[in-house]
This record gives structure tokens, sequence and C-alpha cells, in this order.
């Protein structure tokens, strides 16, 4: 069957497919569905943008709830009470996560794996702290001074000092909110018989720190470390570093 033709002006015949200014060349076949694809993609993306955000938020509120069973300090007397304490490069059978840092409480001669202790309101409490983990370093040189405790001063194995070197910084022990920062002294990397993880003897390699803080109304303070120690994270800022339970928790003045 011949295809149908058309007359231009001067009375020639074209193919209507030929006929000029009629030709489909160079012109784009509209794309069905291709704005919808597109809204798809986009409610897609944003539903699991949500989905992680949520997915976070019930994460962090989880760890919030589920914090670990706090430790009374010891009482000592008339408004004073006593709280010791650990650290240590690798909690160990003692935690969840066991290569991690942490922080450590010691009661009857035991470590027990908890951040959330409660102290006395109005009362001295002193504190001792076994470091047997090495130094990472400050980034803030401010924080390797003594702050907010009785005197301003603490004791390094006995002796008395208000400042570490930054350098020698292996963790903190920090209260924002009672206005209390102490810098823990790393044990030395060419120290003898020293604890890779927890449970550690005091016949392993470690520094005491002692000072004692004073106590006022009731309340509960998130106190946390400020030293990058969380190895294998970016910056040394993650993973235990945020964890209730390694590296930071609460005081409860009661």
């Amino acid at each position: 069957m011949s295809r149908p033709c058309v007359a231009d002006n001067g009375g020639v015949l074209w193919p209507a497919s030929e006929w000029p200014g009629h030709s489909h060349e160079g012109r784009a076949s509209p794309k069905r569905g291709s704005g919808v694809n597109s809204r798809a993609v986009r409610l897609l993306a944003v539903l699991a943008a949500v989905a992680i955000v949520a997915a976070a938020i019930t994460l962090y509120i989880s760890h919030y709830l589920n914090a670990p069973t706090a430790v009374s300090a010891r009482q000592t007397g008339p408004h004073r009470a006593s709280l010791t304490l650990g650290t240590t490069p690798a909690v160990g059978k003692l935690g969840g996560s066991k290569s991690w840092v942490s922080y450590l409480v010691r009661q009857h001669g035991t470590w027990g794996h908890t951040t959330v202790f409660k102290v006395p309101a109005h009362s001295l409490v002193k504190v001792t702290i076994y470091n047997f983990d090495g130094a990472s370093g400050l980034r803030n040189p401010f924080l390797s001074q003594v702050q907010g405790t009785v005197g301003g001063a603490m004791r390094i194995n006995g002796k008395p000092t208000d400042v570490i070197d930054p350098a020698d910084a292996s963790h903190t022990f920090t209260v924002p909110q009672m206005g209390v920062s102490v810098p823990l002294l790393g044990v030395p990397d060419d120290a003898k018989n020293q604890c890779a993880e927890m449970p550690c003897s005091l016949k392993k390699a470690h520094e005491t720190m002692t000072f004692t803080m004073r106590t006022g109304d009731r309340g509960r303070f998130r106190w946390q470390c400020f030293v990058p120690c969380a190895a294998g994270f970016i910056d040394g800022f993650a993973g235990p570093m945020q964890t209730i339970g390694y590296m930071d928790g609460f005081i409860q003045v009661v």
C-alpha cells in the first residue's frame, strides 16, 4: 500500500512523512512515568532518612534508659563518703564490648562494671582512681588543670599537684555541672607488668589519683572523660566515649 502524499504550494507531491516542517527528527519523545518515578525516588529517600534518624533516637533513648545499676559510695562518717574507681585500656570480660576502654568501680576488693554512682548530698566525697591505661594526650591543655576539688588539688601516688603535662594525660574525670575536673596521669609506655584488660590486680602497673569533692543539693549530674581515648574510632570520640557504662555516666547526689 502506497504511503499518503500531500501537495506543497507548488503542486509537488510529498510523502506525508517527508513534508517540510513535519519531520520528527531531533524531537525527544516524552518518557511516560518519568515524573512519577522521580517523585517516588525522592519519597523513598526521605522515608529512608526518617527511618535512620528514628533508629538513632531509639538507640540513644534505649542506652539512656538502660543505664548501668548505680553503686553507692561508702559512708565513712557524718557527711563523708569514699568512692574507688578504675580505668582500663580494655574492659575485658566485665563488659559487653570487651575491647573498649572503660571506667569501673571497686567495692570490697572487686571490680564492677558501672559508671553510675550515688553519693550523699552536702558531703565530702573522697575519690580514688586507679589508672591502668597509658597516655593519650589532651587536645585542650586547659583540662590538664585540677578544677573544683577541695583545695583545688589532687594527689598522684601520694604527691600533691594541681596540674599535669597535657601530653601525659590518660583520661579525665569531669563533672561540668559540679565544676569538677581531674586529669588522670597515664602509665608510662615502658612500665613493666602492665594490665591489658580488666579485672586488673593492684600489683599491675598503675597510677593512683586521689581527690576530694564537695557535693551540694540533690540532683543527677552527667560526668565524662574528655580525653579522645576511643581507639579505632574517628577522632577518638565515639564508641566508649559516648556510651554510658564506659567513659561517661552519672553522679546521683542523694
